[in-house]
């Protein structure tokens, strides 16, 4: 876990809102929108957030980078779900330093 990568991508509410809205995909996206078992299509999330395609995919990148995401390829589908695993640590870290 990289902690100020983390720090990071939380610094900006877009990528804030975009972890909040993989919480609970169910409830977050158009009730149309593609689902998929390993995450939700990085257009959706695009047409969630109302901005541009290469805005949204620089987003995503980071959180990936920052391991607060984890991508899946399926066909020509860019998957995006929450690293529960790296997100729990950081929560861990931040109660155990602050």
């Amino acid at each position: 876990m990289n902690a100020d990568l983390i720090h990071k991508a939380l610094a900006n509410p877009l990528r804030r809102d975009i972890l909040a809205w993989l919480k609970t995909p169910e409830h977050s996206f158009a009730p149309n929108a593609a689902r998929f078992p390993h995450g939700v299509p990085s257009n959706t999330v695009q047409a969630r957030s109302g901005r541009s395609q290469s805005t949204v995919s620089a987003h995503l990148a980071l959180m990936v980078e920052a391991g607060l995401l984890v991508s899946t390829r399926v066909g020509s589908f860019a998957l995006f779900s929450r690293n529960e695993a790296v997100i729990d640590a950081f929560i861990k870290h931040i109660a155990e330093r602050f």
